[in-house]
């Protein structure tokens, strides 16, 4: 196993996941609250425009962020590796969903004490949000965990690389020793068995938060 840097490989995975997920949530949530309780122009046809880039295949964009990582020098760096989903739409969309359960009671309340939106927003809003973030917080996890396409688009080094490239390369390394392939790959998904044990109560609890219907 000394031509595939298994710990270089779990490190930058979780480097990458927990950075990349940790971004999606702060910018998700809001962007989910602007859009739920805030008024300004063009709000809806700007959320319209999110839902749009919805159907928008991902990997239609792996070009344009490669040819503008290249411009600015970041191919094979961590910036470049992370910078590209720093922003999830889905996220956004399942949040503002969860925003719009809320009571507004409590965000009157607050305004009457003389808050600010930001200050409604951290100390009232986000508490209240718990359950949807933090289910969106494990899926996001996962799906970054999971990632593929971009860091072997982006990334050259082998020590630099995740998990989901380096197990594809165990094909070429241990060609025919099914044994250490498959351990391999059973090794990269405990993780995420242990994220989904953990996080299901969290995950159950935010997606039936977003279901009932909108008021």
């Amino acid at each position: 196993m000394a031509d595939l840097p298994l710990a270089a490989l779990y490190l930058n995975t979780a480097l990458f996941a927990l950075t990349t997920a940790f971004a999606q949530v702060c910018t998700g949530t809001a962007a989910a609250y602007a859009f739920a309780r805030l008024r300004f122009a063009g709000r809806d046809r700007v959320f319209a425009l999110l839902v749009a880039l919805l159907t928008v295949p991902g990997i239609t964009l792996v070009l344009p962020r490669y040819v503008m990582l290249a411009a600015w020098g970041w191919t094979d760096t961590y910036p470049g590796l992370i910078s590209a989903d720093l922003v999830s739409v889905w996220g956004i969309v399942m949040l503002r969903e969860y925003f719009r359960t809320l009571p507004p009671d409590l965000e009157d309340a607050a305004r009457v004490d003389g808050a600010g939106e930001w200050s409604i927003f951290v100390r009232v809003a986000a508490p209240l949000s718990k359950p949807a973030v933090a289910a969106f917080a494990v899926m996001a996890l996962v799906e970054q965990w999971r990632s593929f396409l971009w860091p072997l688009v982006v990334m050259r080094s082998p020590e630099r690389q995740v998990l989901e490239v380096g197990v594809a390369e165990l094909h070429g390394l241990y060609a025919g020793n099914w044994p250490v392939q498959l351990a391999v790959a059973g090794a990269t998904a405990v993780p995420l068995l242990l994220l989904y044990l953990v996080g299901l109560p969290w995950l159950v609890r935010g997606i039936q938060a977003t279901l009932p219907a909108r008021r």
